[in-house]
């Protein structure tokens, strides 16, 4: 193996002290170390964000590793490889010429690779009278030997990070869904939510909460930032579990079994709450038009396309939504969450129909805190069905298109 004292690069390229450090790193690595360079490779390519190099630097390595003809990378051997332009362009998949150098350039900042330039900056060897390479000049690889315990750490660190994240994640989304199925079992049952003067006013203020929790999660949010939600959304779900259990202590077991039957569309969800309580002077006793199944089939939009345009409604449904009937059952509960009033509800199914009006729904809870009153944007989306100005199918579309762009930036 040949010797290297710090060498400088040809041309204009300047010299820096991390270019130094490198090269005298490289220098002191222990001959009896191995390392298999797919592995550190791998490693790296998990490492990235912390190493500060793209992924197309990282084909650039990729390809100059392919140049070594061992897969083994000792700390004895000389891993210097000397490709030219060409062939190395050719191995990067066709890479111009001004990116793979700048590329290189990277890999070099980084600590990744050491540049050993020639005299006139060719790449080349040159070999002794028996065929072995004597000198060489191009790449040095040995910085992969001597990192790569570094390189493997940060890798785990990373790893550690993305499972911790993942499961903070999951710990919010389960939260959510018990969430949602607890306040859409306390009005179904006719839940109080007040008991000795404490706790929430009503049913409509628990689903308000939890939706100004969700609403703090930001698009792209980190561990650090998703930790004090997920907790914030375990001690609301303890809260309302307490609501079910106490309930559930203050009735007798026949009480209990015979309300336990009752089908969520025949359930009274207008006494609960209400955003709109001065409409609903002098209404009180009119009844909420029962749903008419038979209207179903006048669904203009697949229910796959709705239920992708607002996936939250699910969490509200007792036993999924497999078909239509289910999604207007669910509807029911959610417009009373909403603070939708039983006048605003009676009029959007009149002049939209049940399943048109029912969608918007959806579509209200899909928005959240972003729509201050459910009621009013009802009304005025009712307003404009009236004269023809109201389509059902741009709301589906930008509720899609922005699921979409989310899922892109997360």
């Amino acid at each position: 193996m040949q010797s290297h004292s710090p060498t400088t690069p040809f041309g204009r390229r300047s010299l820096t002290l991390a270019h130094v450090a490198s090269q005298i790193g490289a220098s002191a690595r222990p001959p009896e170390k191995v390392v298999h360079k797919w592995n550190i490779f791998h490693a790296i390519c998990t490492a990235r964000p912390r190493l500060g190099v793209s992924e197309r630097s990282l084909s650039v390595l990729n390809a100059l590793l392919t140049f070594h003809p061992e897969t083994a990378l000792t700390g004895e051997d000389d891993l210097i490889v000397f490709p030219s332009n060409d062939k190395l362009t050719l191995r990067a998949h066709g890479m111009p010429a001004s990116t793979l150098r700048r590329h290189l350039a990277v890999l070099v900042d980084a600590g990744l690779i050491i540049r050993r330039d020639s005299p006139n900056g060719k790449r080349y060897a040159r070999k002794g009278s028996a065929g072995e390479i004597e000198l060489a000049f191009g790449f040095d690889l040995s910085p992969l030997v001597v990192r790569s315990e570094e390189f493997e750490h940060l890798a785990a660190d990373i790893e550690a990070e993305a499972r911790a994240l993942k499961l903070v994640r999951e710990r919010i989304t389960l939260c959510r869904r018990d969430i949602a199925k607890m306040i859409a079992t306390g009005i179904e049952e006719g839940v109080p939510t007040r008991r000795g003067g404490q706790g929430p006013a009503d049913w409509q203020e628990v689903h308000a909460a939890l939706r100004a929790m969700l609403a703090q999660i930001p698009r792209t949010a980190t561990r650090q930032q998703l930790e004090p939600i997920a907790d914030e959304l375990a001690q609301l779900a303890d809260g309302v579990l307490n609501l079910l259990q106490a309930h559930i202590k203050s009735k007798n077991p026949s009480a209990n079994e015979s309300q336990s039957e009752r089908h969520i569309q025949n359930s009274n969800t207008d006494a609960p709450i209400d955003l709109e309580p001065s409409l609903q002077k002098g209404r009180a006793g009119r009844a909420e038009p029962k749903l008419q199944p038979s209207r179903v089939a006048e669904a203009s939009y697949p229910l796959g396309m709705v239920l992708s345009a607002c996936p939250d409604i699910v969490d509200y449904a007792k036993g999924g939504i497999s078909n239509w009937r289910d999604f207007l059952a669910t509807t029911a509960v959610v417009r009373s969450m909403l603070g939708i009033s039983p006048s605003a509800w009676e009029e959007a199914q009149t002049v939209l129909g049940e399943t048109q009006a029912a969608v918007v729904v959806a579509c209200i809870l899909q928005r959240g805190t972003a729509i201050r009153s459910a009621g009013g944007y009802l009304r005025g989306l009712t307003r404009k069905a009236e004269v023809g100005e109201f389509s059902l199918g741009p709301i589906l579309m930008s509720q899609i298109n922005s699921r979409l762009h989310e899922k892109r930036r997360a």
